[in-house]
């Protein structure tokens, strides 16, 4: 569900975060509009405000683990664990966690990867939410519920900054809510 649809709508902060964000066109291969947060860091009230409407969703639903998916959900994950009394675990790419780790395989809609996750990074029963930017196919965020349910923990809610408007009319991935902010950009919609 997106966020203006819950309670959010008319709310400043949710245009403040759609008009940070830029769109660089043809990246990383023709065809792509990419959705680049990093214009939404360099501001840290808007910055700040996407952290608190997270957090303010899930302060109180009794969440253990906030699992953020590399890179840009390591942005904002770890602030919202913070905030809400949680561990951050990071979701990370292939080879980039020492010890031992379970992995899944997915596909983007420009490629394939993995996911790893730490073996032992998350309990049996422990309230989860997964953090990233963005949900396009729900390729990544599939393989990151996956990982966690694999080692036993709830995924409760996917949240991600920006989430494109098919998302709005499944609301659910693999049977779990997703929660979204602002749709993607269009290029005319950026100016620098």
């Amino acid at each position: 569900m997106f966020a203006a649809e819950n309670g959010l709508k008319g709310d400043p902060r949710l245009e403040a975060i759609s008009n940070a964000i830029r769109v660089v066109p043809n990246f990383p291969k023709p065809g792509i509009m990419f959705q680049d947060i990093t214009t939404l860091l360099l501001n840290h009230k808007v910055f700040k405000d996407t952290v608190d409407i997270f957090v303010d969703r899930y302060k109180d639903m009794g969440i253990c683990v906030v699992a953020g998916i590399e890179a840009r959900g390591f942005m904002f994950g770890p602030s919202i664990a913070l905030a809400i009394g949680a561990k951050f675990v990071p979701l990370r790419k292939p080879g980039k966690l020492p010890g031992e780790v379970i992995s899944e395989a997915y596909e983007l809609e420009y490629g394939k990867d993995r996911l790893e996750m730490h073996v032992g990074a998350v309990q049996k029963g422990e309230r989860a939410v997964i953090i990233d930017d963005l949900v396009a196919t729900g390729g990544t965020l599939t393989a990151a519920i996956k990982l966690l349910e694999c080692m036993g923990a709830e995924v409760v809610e996917c949240g991600c900054v920006i989430g494109l408007p098919e998302v709005k009319a499944q609301n659910r991935l693999n049977g779990r809510p997703i929660y979204v902010l602002v749709e993607p950009r269009e290029l005319e919609d950026y100016c620098c």
